[in-house]
């Protein structure tokens, strides 16, 4: 089944819809993104922001945020493909990276033996591009053989758009297209190996049609040797959808190829390659599915009615795969939302089933077992306030035994934990069938349950600690705690404080608020060592008469609001501020405001907020329709024209997020959190910084720049642009221009709510 565009064409003589008028915007010209005029204007604000910000304190602070991350110490991150585990590594000597794979054994150890494959850097300079590295697709070996072809994604700017190359992991080179290699133009899409002679790829390359979004639209299959141009197409979708996807299961056993119409961020169409047609995956379009060999699963963003039996919005639901595409409907609820508890993800080692749960915002794990009825049982690993998740170390592998060189890792897991205090660390364990203990001589713990000390059936975990991230500021001196803000509507929304002990509950601490509030992102409670060393322990200076000991000084609170249109609470807390309920998300922002100001914690001249992209948006909303509760705005790489964000970049494809201002019904509700054209002469705004990179291709820097434009021209003061010229959606591409990109964020915050001089 090939999906065209035909499919959704209007009706031959059918009245186009009314368009909604579009409001004066003296600022379009900035939508020329490389117009010489435009970068000398981003140019002249750059130079003008420069001078503000980039004094003595900025460059020690720069200093020090660099040095957390071009630590060697920090925790080397790893993926398992047969024998080799596989690391991208950035640090001083290398700013653009390393890929480079070790064994297990010196994993372990503390100075593994890195064999490195690819040196970014080394490339970058013999091509002369500002390569950034997005990641390797490895191509599964035949039995018995090492793996060895990759598929490597390469950004000339750290933009979405991508040249893949194929590369040789044994010869550490890349294979000359003269001798039939691979190499696939720059452009948005993704690849995927069928098998070593042939990709399927979805690419907006060579002409290839491409949605309103700005990603593909079609899928083809290339043979090695073939033209990109000349590859039969083999799947299509219509052009308004947000992109098309393929990708093949080469699971042993299950080999199957895919293609997802992504009609939007939370509608899609699965279908499986049959006898040569296209076969779909019978469940309405928002309802997310996974596929682990025999088992297809299925999460519903809203209530999902079966044969009678209703499914909640964000519960896991699994039926056997080839049953289900036969016609047959026997479901099994794997998991339930409760008030509290919402499903994060999940992930299959060879026998269980992994779920990473939230429970009022800290985490919960639990593990199933398809051969004990999906019996769960609860993973006993997750401190309170803290974020941990487990994930497959290698599901695929088939040897026997587990966690170590010689046994089999089907059945392993890694365990990632952090804090707002704790430091990273990753565990290694192992799940196996067995007696419930409560505890084992080697340090294991049973994930099952039982009462009485009673032995019974469950799943056992034996793991152990292999890698904990350096400490980056005192963490001893500091406490985290929950709390919960009253919205408008009475909903109660959490956040969480990151404070010195003993905080003095007086207004007076420069304290930082963060969030983002859209597309179904948790923020959950995570170690920094930046906001450790730039936000918490940076100190004011001591005030005569401010009530406090003679000589003290304040240090920053952090605080991260869980606001409506996140995850924290799964889809219901995501859709309850969609499109016309926008409201509701910035509503919740702005009681988590008042909330810390009533309980003494700061007030409108100590507080600041700051988001990046649709946390940009949120900050911007603040600035527009909260500006009595804030003394200071950082706004990131955002969306702020949110009548014209459809025609940019990559703006269509979150038309399900915010709704289509085209339509004057849609525009009617969205003018109203569209703080561009909520700007309004004899406010009394906050301090403002708006950043943002050229080079970013999904929001792009248009939005930022006119937002800027108006307020200077408007005669706000203390507004304040600054461009990154590369660096894409991130606003950096390396860890220097990482750290100047937050140590400009943060030292204008202080600035404004600690010194007043911003």
């Amino acid at each position: 089944m090939t999906t065209t565009a035909a499919d959704s064409a209007p009706a031959s003589g059918a009245v186009p819809p009314e368009t909604a008028p579009a409001p004066t915007d003296e600022n379009i010209w900035l939508e020329d993104i490389y117009g010489e005029e435009q970068l000398a204007w981003v140019r002249e604000q750059n130079a003008r922001t420069e001078d503000l910000l980039e004094d003595a304190d900025y460059a020690r602070l720069e200093g020090e945020i660099l040095e957390v991350l071009d630590s060697t110490d920090k925790i080397a991150m790893v993926s398992k493909h047969g024998e080799w585990y596989y690391n991208f590594w950035k640090d001083r000597e290398n700013p653009k990276g390393l890929w480079r794979r070790t064994s297990w054994e010196s994993y372990c150890s503390d100075a593994p033996e890195w064999d490195v494959l690819l040196d970014v850097d080394a490339l970058a300079a013999a091509d002369g591009v500002e390569w950034v590295f997005h990641g390797a697709n490895l191509l599964r070996p035949e039995p018995g053989q090492p793996y060895r072809r990759a598929m490597v994604a390469l950004s000339p700017d750290g933009g979405d758009a991508n040249r893949y190359r194929e590369f040789d992991v044994e010869t550490r080179a890349f294979v000359d297209p003269a001798a039939e290699g691979f190499d696939l133009p720059t452009a948005k899409g993704n690849v995927s190996w069928l098998d070593a002679d042939t990709l399927l790829v979805a690419s907006t390359a060579e002409d290839l049609p491409r949605t309103a979004s700005s990603y593909a639209r079609t899928a083809v299959r290339l043979h090695r040797g073939q033209a990109l141009a000349d590859a039969p197409r083999i799947f299509e979708i219509p052009e308004d959808h947000m992109m098309a996807i393929v990708a093949h299961d080469s699971t042993p056993g299950f080999e199957r190829t895919f293609a997802v119409d992504w009609i939007d961020f939370f509608n899609r169409r699965t279908s499986v390659l049959q006898d040569g047609d296209w076969v779909p995956v019978d469940v309405p379009t928002d309802v997310n599915t996974g596929v682990h060999r025999e088992w297809l699963l299925f999460r519903p963003q809203r209530d999902w009615t079966v044969d009678g039996t209703t499914y909640a919005a964000g519960s896991l639901i699994a039926a056997d795969f080839r049953a289900y595409l036969a016609g047959e409907r026997e479901l099994t609820v794997l998991f339930a939302p409760d008030a509290h508890t919402s499903l994060q993800s999940w992930s299959w080692t060879r026998n269980f089933l992994l779920l990473n749960l939230l429970k009022d915002v800290s985490s919960e794990i639990r593990v199933l077992d398809p051969a004990d009825s999906w019996r769960s049982s609860l993973l006993d690993a997750c401190p309170p306030l803290h974020d941990v998740n487990a994930f497959a170390v290698d599901d695929e592998d088939e040897a026997e035994g587990g966690a170590g060189a010689d046994g089999g890792a089907g059945d392993d897991f890694w365990l990632v934990a952090t804090g707002f205090t704790t430091p990273s660390t990753l565990t290694r364990g192992t799940l196996t069938r067995g007696p419930l203990t409560h505890g084992t001589a080697d340090g294991g713990t049973a994930a099952g349950e039982a009462s009485g000390g009673t032995a019974a059936a469950g799943v056992v975990s034996s793991h152990a600690e292999v890698k904990a991230s350096p400490s980056f500021f005192n963490e001893a001196e500091y406490e985290v705690q929950q709390h919960f803000a009253v919205s408008a509507d009475g909903t109660k929304v959490p956040y969480f404080q990151v404070a010195a002990r003993g905080l003095v509950l007086d207004g007076q601490n420069p304290t930082q608020l963060s969030g983002y509030g859209g597309f179904e992102v948790s923020r959950t409670p995570a170690y920094s060592g930046t906001i450790g060393r730039a936000w918490l322990e940076r100190r004011t200076a001591p005030v005569p008469g401010d009530g406090l000991p003679e000589g003290h000084s304040r240090g920053g609170v952090y605080v991260v609001a869980n606001i409506r249109g996140g995850g924290e609470y799964g889809p219901s807390w995501h859709r309850a501020a969609l499109q016309e309920n926008r409201h509701r998300a910035y509503e919740d922002f702005a009681a988590v405001a008042r909330d810390l100001i009533s309980r003494g914690v700061t007030s409108r001249e100590r507080l600041g907020c700051v988001g990046g992209s649709n946390g940009g948006l949120l900050v911007g909303n603040m600035l527009t329709r909260y500006p009595e509760l804030f003394g200071a705005v950082s706004c990131g790489v955002p969306l702020l024209d949110m009548r014209r964000y459809t025609k940019l970049s990559a703006g269509h494809s979150w038309i399900a997020e915010y709704g289509d201002p085209d339509l004057p019904e849609h525009w009617e509700f969205m003018k109203t959190f569209s703080p561009y054209h909520q700007l309004k002469d004899g406010v009394e705004y906050p301090e403002t910084f708006i950043w943002t990179a050229t080079s970013d291709d999904r929001v792009g820097p248009v939005q930022a720049r006119k937002m800027a434009a108006r307020m200077l021209a408007m005669g706000i003061p203390n507004v304040w642009f600054h461009e990154a010229l590369e660096g894409g959606h991130a606003g950096a591409s390396d860890n220097r221009q990482a750290a100047a990109l937050q140590g400009r964020s943060q030292h204008f915050l202080w600035k404004a709510l600690a010194e007043g001089t911003a």
